[in-house]
């Protein structure tokens, strides 16, 4: 009996994938920042409050993603690439308030959810970076 094996050709290509994951996991990533910046962006339907320079601006209503008062929940999103050989994309902020995706303890301040809106907008821009030829 004779065999013909591929195997070294199958090591190739593998290696070829592996060494091309962490930059695609990068640039996943860098949507999931694009995706945060357009899913807080805009403007929300809640209460309208007085800052204290004298403006105003209108708070997000329960089941919104939060309003933008500041800016720094919006645009201190960190891109990386996490995981064994940095392979996994994500993204994440240091911002105090970022539990406003689930409420706060005890319920006084209800779920303004974010974080799947976010996924569910970078989704098709990551599949199409994983769906490029190796």
């Amino acid at each position: 009996m004779k065999a013909i094996g591929i195997e070294a050709r199958v090591k190739e290509i593998e290696n070829n994938i592996r060494s091309q994951l962490p930059s695609r996991a990068f640039r996943a990533a860098n949507e999931l920042r694009n995706a945060s910046l357009e899913v807080l962006g805009g403007s929300r339907s809640g209460r309208t409050y007085r800052t204290p320079l004298g403006g105003s601006y209108t708070a997000s209503a329960p089941g919104e993603p939060p309003a933008v008062r500041t800016g720094a929940l919006r645009r201190l999103w960190k891109p990386l690439a996490t995981g064994a050989g940095g392979i996994n994309p994500a993204i994440e902020t240091d911002v105090p308030y970022a539990w406003l995706d689930e409420g706060s303890p005890g319920g006084k301040i209800k779920p303004r959810p974010y974080v799947k809106k976010i996924v569910e907008t970078a989704m098709p821009a990551i599949d199409a970076i994983y769906s490029e030829p190796y």
